[in-house]
């Protein structure tokens, strides 16, 4: 009897220490992201080691480049839109036509190019192609006090400078009115098709791949430890460097969340959320933002995504015609920087494009994708990352362990609330509903991210959760 209460005893022992085990290695196993190790160069990876100099870089423009501009912009021919049709029917040419002729006739790009360069940029080698990223480190460090590396990544239609406004306010803090408790060193790449980064050669660079670049980017800088920033898809790239190296990102901080993959609850959500918002972990601000979710969910999805599936199926079609058309180019991007900013910007004939941004911050923006002639490449971004569909990436099958943040701006385009994000973030330490602004946080509220990308920090820092994870 007794012995046969050890046996019992004993295959107790076994089952508990292989589930142990199972649990100790299956999660481990799971939880972390591979690195992707490409080639992205032209041709075969070459046998020879890769130059890992880091060289600065200037913006520059020749004469040529901006007599063709000109050319082109005096040449363009535009369509009479229909009678009040504002913004619904996507850029209005009669507004079109206005900021043309600011283009040609008060904007000046060799000031808006000195503005650029204000920052020192640098170009390395990664994976068989330059990446480009601004480096800027504090004007002065308080004794004894180190800069905390923060990776910033912007999205589509943005660029590295969207950050322009934000980078002061981050490496120096103090003279901003913010105090000198945290203090970080700044580097924002451009994501490789954007910008002054090269182009991927071959097919099959999605934001693995870009996290896996940027992870190498850090390290290469020196960064053993850093913390990550980004909304569009900079909130995918730096989630994917999370997942793929957690015991070196300190903290994630976003102003978009999104979650791919919804379960039963979220479906319930959608449904009853509305009538009984306890039950689901909805606040009363959630429900603000989501409901009727017919409206500000489906109906939004389907009017906003058209550029997406465009994107994600064939970008070089459409891409041409704007790679050729500087006002083609303008007219596609601003749409953007219109709808996205507030829905209701729609509703005006100047899509609102001016109350929260300059002309000259616009169209040095379309100017960027315009002078390095990277809108194709920018857009196959989207054909990489959902061709084979959404929900069937290894990486949204994980979830992220890291220290996490979200700022909630009421005007991004679809609202996550934080029951939901919490199910892809298990360590949200930071959520707040952010009292204006919309998908372009960094661009168009400098501020209010800037003071809650300080304040999450102060979070993880002061209670070492980034030790915790």
């Amino acid at each position: 009897c007794s012995s046969l209460a050890g046996i019992m005893l004993l295959e107790v022992f076994l089952v508990l220490g292989t589930l142990l085990i199972y649990f100790l290695f299956s999660k481990k196993k799971e939880e972390t992201l591979p690195f992707k190790d490409g080639w992205w160069g032209k041709g075969q990876k070459p046998v020879t080691q890769e130059d890992t100099s880091v060289r600065p870089f200037k913006v520059e423009t020749t004469e040529e480049e901006l007599s063709d501009l000109f050319r082109r912009l005096d040449q363009a021919r535009f369509t009479e839109p229909l009678e009040n049709s504002c913004f619904h029917y996507g850029t209005n040419s009669v507004h079109l036509r206005k900021v043309v002729s600011y283009w040609k006739n008060q904007f000046n790009w060799k000031k808006q190019v000195e503005v650029l360069n204000k920052y020192p940029q640098f170009k390395t080698k990664i994976q068989g192609i330059d990446i480009h990223f601004v480096h800027v480190k504090p004007p002065r460090l308080p004794e004894g006090q180190a800069a905390k590396p923060l990776l910033m990544v912007h999205g589509w239609p943005g660029s590295f400078y969207e950050f322009y406004k934000i980078i002061p306010l981050l490496t120096d803090p103090a003279s901003h009115g913010l105090g000198d408790e945290h203090i970080f060193e700044v580097i924002c790449p451009s994501i490789p098709g954007y910008g002054f980064s090269e182009a991927p050669h071959k097919k099959g660079f999605n934001s693995v791949s870009a996290a896996s670049v940027f992870y190498e980017l850090m390290l290469r800088l020196g960064f053993n430890e850093f913390y990550t920033q980004g909304g569009d898809w900079g909130w995918l790239i730096c989630t994917n460097l999370a997942q793929i190296a957690p015991n070196h990102v300190k903290g994630l901080h976003l102003n978009m969340a999104s979650v791919s993959k919804l379960g039963l609850t979220h479906l319930l959500s959608i449904l009853l959320g509305r009538y009984f918002p306890g039950l689901f972990g909805f606040q009363d601000e959630d429900v603000r933002r989501m409901f009727p979710f017919l409206k500000k969910g489906l109906y939004r999805i389907l009017s906003e995504s058209g550029y997406a599936h465009i994107q994600a199926t064939k970008p070089d079609t459409v891409g041409c015609g704007l790679n050729d058309s500087p006002v083609g180019l303008a007219a596609y991007i601003l749409e953007k920087f219109s709808s996205w900013t507030d829905m209701e910007f729609q509703n005006l004939e100047d899509g609102g494009l001016e109350r929260k941004f300059s002309l000259d911050d616009l169209l040095t923006n379309v100017m960027i994708y315009w002078v390095s002639g990277c809108i194709v490449s920018s857009m196959c971004f989207y054909k990489e990352n959902l061709q084979k569909g959404i929900g069937t990436q290894k990486h949204e099958k994980l979830t992220v362990q890291v220290p996490t943040g979200i700022a909630s701006f009421p005007n991004e385009i679809l609202h996550t609330p934080q029951a939901w994000a919490k199910k892809k973030y298990t360590n949200i330490v930071s959520f707040h509903f952010m009292p204006r602004g919309g998908h372009f946080a960094a661009f168009e509220e400098p501020e209010l991210l800037a003071k809650d990308i300080l304040q999450f920090v102060g979070k993880v820092e002061k209670e070492q959760l980034w030790k915790k994870k």
